[in-house]
């Protein structure tokens, strides 16, 4: 089995291959497209309304920026979609995800707030953006990044959309790092969450993965480094509540190539910023 798909064992039975379950449409649509009906009430109850915190720190993030494309992969219901056009009033807003009743649920969501000239979902896989190149100027993945099967690719495909100077926002679960909170979090993300999670949801497997999957997941400066690695400039990292969230950033550079008649010296290469 291979690096990127070693959480599988641990988080299905073992009658169920990995093999078939990818031919049922992929592991963890399946699994979403299964909770989606209880999906919104299950974030505010087991964060204890935190998440609509954590939302509104994405949001402040932007600050001024002119955005007019704005992508949010992970989409979801279109929660931290809603939110962001609500903050970029002239943008329009584009949200993905992979899993078709997750997305039915905030297109109704959207349509209930008035929001559906200015909002648009669909269904697209994040390593496989069905986009061209340098499209938006904000880029979003609210809890999404950790269930990229490629970490990587999904970094780069990012990367390949987001316009020269766009701005790169993700916010993930992580793990507090000072006594009692990560005890404390420790007991009610391995015993409460999973137990609460598996009886509301009916959906014993997704409360446990998404146990192991923030356990397992990159944190904090080891994920910046990751995103400087593919590419990425001005990276940094915020902890929010005690660090059982982090907010990171991150700007495609904003560096072309000059053509000259002159030749260069051996090993050297001109660059000049272009402002937007």
């Amino acid at each position: 089995m291979t690096n990127e798909n070693h959480n599988f064992a641990r988080f299905y039975p073992a009658k169920m291959t990995e093999e078939l379950y990818r031919k049922e449409q992929g592991m963890i649509r399946l699994m979403f497209d299964k909770i989606a009906y209880r999906y919104d009430f299950l974030n505010h109850f087991l964060s204890f309304g935190f998440d609509h915190l954590w939302r509104r720190s994405v949001v402040k993030q932007i600050g001024d920026r002119n955005a007019a494309e704005v992508l949010d992969i992970a989409t979801g219901t279109g929660d931290l979609a809603i939110r962001t056009a609500r903050k970029c009033k002239n943008s329009r807003v584009t949200g993905i995800d992979i899993s078709p009743n997750m997305l039915e649920f905030g297109r109704k969501k959207i349509i209930r707030k008035k929001l559906q000239h200015q909002i648009h979902l669909s269904e697209a896989d994040a390593e496989k953006l069905p986009y061209e190149n340098n499209r938006f100027d904000l880029i979003t993945v609210g809890f999404g990044v950790r269930n990229f099967e490629h970490l990587s690719i999904g970094l780069s495909e990012i990367f390949r959309v987001l316009k020269p100077g766009g701005q790169l926002i993700i916010l993930e679960f992580s793990r507090p790092e000072r006594f009692p909170l990560k005890h404390l979090y420790l007991f009610y993300f391995h015993y409460i969450l999973t137990s609460v999670g598996k009886v509301v949801s009916r959906n014993k497997y997704a409360y446990r993965y998404f146990y192991d999957s923030v356990t397992d997941f990159p944190q904090r400066a080891a994920l910046t480094d990751i995103l400087t690695t593919n590419g990425f400039e001005k990276c940094n990292f915020k902890p929010l509540t005690g660090g059982i969230t982090t907010l990171y950033t991150g700007e495609k550079p904003i560096l072309v190539a000059v053509e000259t008649n002159e030749p260069l010296p051996e090993d050297s290469h001109q660059v000049i910023p272009i402002v937007a």
